[in-house]
């Protein structure tokens, strides 16, 4: 084990792969269902090797769903139990809804109230749920990409305030006996928003440090990616100086095409570096097995890890939370970035135009290219439907209630009775509506917390894919 310290100079070894260090653990993003476990064991068969990282993302709707939907959960949780050495990296949201174009103001507010203990009951649920469904060692990658301007979990509207509350939510999650997770501080390479080492959270609540890395800008080619300011090498740098691995959660083909001199470098990069685990995400534009578009990508990957897989590549090793430093995307909507695709959220209904039912709500509004697998023209992939789980939006006729002066902060409570609205308040100056919550858990109490300018926060619909 590789041990660093603090005031290790840019640019050294320190974050290089040794003898010692193990191999990177190999994930495919395939789908957050049961769809995505299915695929994977077929991707395996392509590939002619095991892939023991199994990579999902819970919804982001609404507050009730960062629980786990057991659609989501329970494939993935059966898959990690079913072979010794896999394990689960869970994406895990900070905010609802997670996307939608929440206001700045809004978000911090929401920010300010997660640091102070708001919605600790949220992820001890989730927590407890993981470690009773056998995935305790689950890698959880919290407010990933919070460098950019998409999702609501993101930093730059209150940077103390998200440092505040991703500590809290880990030392909830920490909390429950029987967990061994590990949190993955990963961020969308380059500066995007804000420069992502201004949002670490410390180095006693992170354990590993990732790196979303597409095929796009910033950046014409894989080397201008190593050298510009928050991208490969600093990361790798900034790794190493906090005594951490690295990951890269998401990574994939997009905006350069077919381009297999991407592949293979990203593949060597991992391969020479202190990375715990990585995940290529197979949908287009960005994957090599379920996209056709890229044959010759599609190569390279496949017979690189062919020969990388002579030896046994383990999954990435617990490290019990609390002992201190280990060593070892989705791009934003109207980002300069601008990746299209990723992960969709909870179900919702509608049909493609392929040979299959198409379910799933994805509220990212870009424009996309490539196809679903059921055959649906411009958007990126699709999860199935859960029985259990909590609906994306609320029903026709309840999608919002009046707000004024306040801001709702949603607290799960044991009774199933809400509190009644805030009167307003005159310090306050927010009008409009926001969602109403309806779900399978509790209900939400509303606490209100004073906003001192001018917004409106989304009112979100039911709908299809757009």
């Amino acid at each position: 084990m590789l041990a660093v310290t603090a005031t290790q100079p840019l640019g050294s070894d320190a974050s290089l792969r040794t003898r010692d260090t193990p191999a990177a653990a190999l994930g495919v993003f395939t789908g957050s269902d049961a769809q995505g476990v299915t695929r994977l064991e077929q991707l395996e068969s392509w590939l002619g090797r095991d892939v023991t990282v199994g990579r999902t993302y819970l919804p982001g709707d609404q507050w009730g769903a960062f629980t786990g939907p057991s659609f989501i959960l329970d494939p993935w949780m059966r898959w990690r139990a079913a072979k010794p050495g896999r394990v689960l990296a869970l994406n895990v949201p900070m905010v609802a809804p997670n996307e939608g174009s929440m206001p700045d103001l809004a978000v911090s507010v929401l920010l300010q109230a997660g640091a102070g203990g708001a919605f600790d009951l949220i992820y001890q649920r989730l927590a407890s749920r993981l470690v009773k469904g056998g995935a305790p060692d689950t890698i959880i990658v919290l407010g990933w990409e919070m460098n950019g301007v998409t999702y609501s979990s993101r930093c730059k509207p209150n940077p103390s305030a998200w440092k505040s509350y991703w500590r809290r939510i880990v030392t909830a999650m920490r909390a429950v006996p029987g967990q061994r997770f590990r949190f993955d501080f990963t961020a969308n390479r380059g500066l995007d928003a804000i420069g992502w080492t201004q949002c670490y959270p410390g180095d006693d609540v992170v354990d590993i440090i990732g790196l979303d890395n597409y095929d796009q800008p910033p950046g014409l080619n894989f080397s201008e990616f190593v050298t510009q300011p928050f991208g490969l090498q600093h990361h790798a740098d900034f790794a190493a100086a906090h005594g951490k691995p690295m990951s890269f959660p998401e990574w994939g083909l997009f905006r350069y095409g077919d381009r297999p001199d991407y592949v293979r470098r990203m593949l060597d990069w991992i391969d020479r570096h202190n990375v715990v685990y990585h995940s290529l995400s197979d949908y287009c534009p960005h994957g090599v097995w379920r996209c056709t578009a890229n044959p010759r990508s599609a190569e390279v990957f496949r017979s690189t890890l062919a020969r990388s897989a002579a030896g046994a590549t383990p999954a990435p090793s617990a490290t019990p939370a609390g002992t201190g430093p280990s060593v070892g995307p989705t791009g934003p909507a109207n980002s300069p970035t601008g990746r299209p695709g990723g992960p969709a959220t909870a179900p919702g209904t509608g049909t493609g135009t392929g040979t299959r039912p198409v379910t799933g709500v994805h509220p990212d509004t870009r424009p996309r290219t490539g196809t679903t697998p059921g055959g649906r023209p411009g958007v990126g992939p699709v999860i199935g439907p859960g029985t259990d789980s909590a609906p994306a939006v609320p029903p026709a006729g309840a999608s919002g209630r009046p707000v004024t002066g306040t801001v709702p902060i949603w607290t799960p409570v044991q009774d199933r009775t809400p509190a009644p609205a805030p009167a307003p308040s005159p310090a306050s100056t927010i009008t409009g509506t926001v969602p109403v919550q309806k779900n399978d858990h509790a209900e939400p109490t509303p606490t209100t917390m004073p906003v001192p300018a001018p917004t409106r926060l989304p009112v979100m619909r039911r709908g299809d894919e757009p």
